[in-house]
C-alpha cells in the first residue's frame, strides 16, 4: 500500500536535518561532502528543487534535483530508517518527475553504489534503466551505477 504524502520545498531550515540524513543514509562510509552549507546551496539555487517530506515535526525524507537544459540530475534522495518502506521515497520522486517535463526535461540520470542493490531495485521498479557502471565515481572508492528514466517514453 502506498499512502499519499504531503511533498514540499524545504526551506533553509532544513538544512541541517537533510545534511544528517545524507550522512547517515548516502554517504555512510564516505566522507562527508553534503554539509548544511553544501544542502542550504542547493535550497537557494533556482536551478535546483529540494522536496521534503515532514513526519513528527522534522524532515523524515529529502531529494535534490539539478535541472539543466534537457536532462535533470537527482544528486540525492534519502528516508530515513524510521520511516522507509511507507512510500516516501517514491513519493518524492514522483513529484520530482512531475515537475521535470514543465522545465522541458525529457531524461532524469542518478548514481547509486553499485554495491546498494536496494537502491538499484527500487529505481528499477520506478521504470529506470541501468545505463553505465562507473568506476570510483564514490571518491575513487566505490563504484556507481548510473540510470537513467525517459520521461517522454510509457513505462
Amino acid at each position: 500500500m502506498i499512502a499519499h504524502h504531503e511533498v514540499r520545498l524545504a526551506s533553509s531550515r532544513d538544512a541541517c536535518r537533510i545534511a544528517e540524513l545524507s550522512r547517515q543514509h548516502v554517504e555512510k562510509g564516505l566522507t562527508w561532502r553534503w554539509t548544511p552549507q553544501r544542502v542550504l546551496s542547493r535550497i537557494r539555487d533556482p536551478a535546483s528543487n529540494v522536496p521534503v517530506i515532514y513526519e513528527g515535526g522534522r524532515p523524515a525524507a529529502f531529494g535534490i534535483m539539478e535541472y539543466l537544459s534537457d536532462e535533470a540530475h537527482l544528486l540525492l534522495l534519502a528516508v530515513d530508517d524510521d520511516h522507509r518502506r511507507r512510500g516516501l521515497g517514491r513519493s518524492l520522486v514522483t513529484w520530482l518527475e512531475s515537475t521535470a517535463p514543465a522545465a522541458g526535461i525529457g531524461v532524469i540520470y542518478l548514481e547509486a553504489r553499485a554495491g546498494n542493490f536496494g537502491a538499484r531495485s527500487f529505481y528499477r521498479r520506478l521504470g529506470y534503466k541501468e545505463v553505465g557502471v562507473e568506476a570510483g565515481y564514490y571518491q575513487g572508492r566505490e563504484a556507481a551505477v548510473r540510470l537513467a528514466k525517459d520521461l517522454w517514453v510509457p513505462v
